[in-house]
């Protein structure tokens, strides 16, 4: 019982280090990652119900799982040093084909939940009250930027 309860609590260790693998290798884990924290931050200007928050974790932790998984089916299929494979290929296309389609409907999701004319309105007159307030998220998305397009380690 005791062995069970270590190897169990392994896997969680085993799983947290393959996700953060997955950032710090993956550019495109890196732009969920920062979608993800932009979604979070703009929501606080919405009055969301507990469903509401609910879909939008749905839809980031769906994107980020299948983004998870392309990586897995990458990974699996890539053999150093052989030539290129058309079926391997195919795979990894079909693979990111699955990231791409939820990636969509997460984005409709988003649309349908934060185009509210008002809202964004009132958040671009937010931003504009306030200069320090524009330079600050100019600051965020250049760092973001950086985070997102530095250097992978394979």
């Amino acid at each position: 019982m005791k062995t069970q309860l270590k190897n169990f609590f392994k896997s969680f260790r085993y799983a947290a280090k393959g996700v953060c693998s997955a950032f710090k290798q993956e550019r495109n884990m890196r732009f969920h990652l920062v979608a993800a924290v932009y979604v979070y931050a703009f929501s606080l200007f919405y009055q969301f119900t507990r469903l509401e928050y609910a879909v939008i974790t749905i839809c980031v932790a769906g994107v980020i799982a299948l983004e998870l998984l392309n990586t897995a089916v990458e990974r699996a299929v890539e053999k150093p040093g052989n030539p290129y494979d058309a079926r391997v290929g195919q795979v990894k296309d079909i693979a990111a084909g699955a990231v791409f389609i939820f990636s969509i409907g997460a984005a409709i999701c988003g649309l349908l939940l934060f185009w509210r004319y008002q809202t964004v309105v009132y958040i671009v007159q937010w931003f504009f009250q306030a200069p320090w307030r524009i330079a600050a998220f100019l600051t965020v998305t250049f760092f973001a930027g950086h985070f997102i397009f530095k250097s992978e380690d394979k």
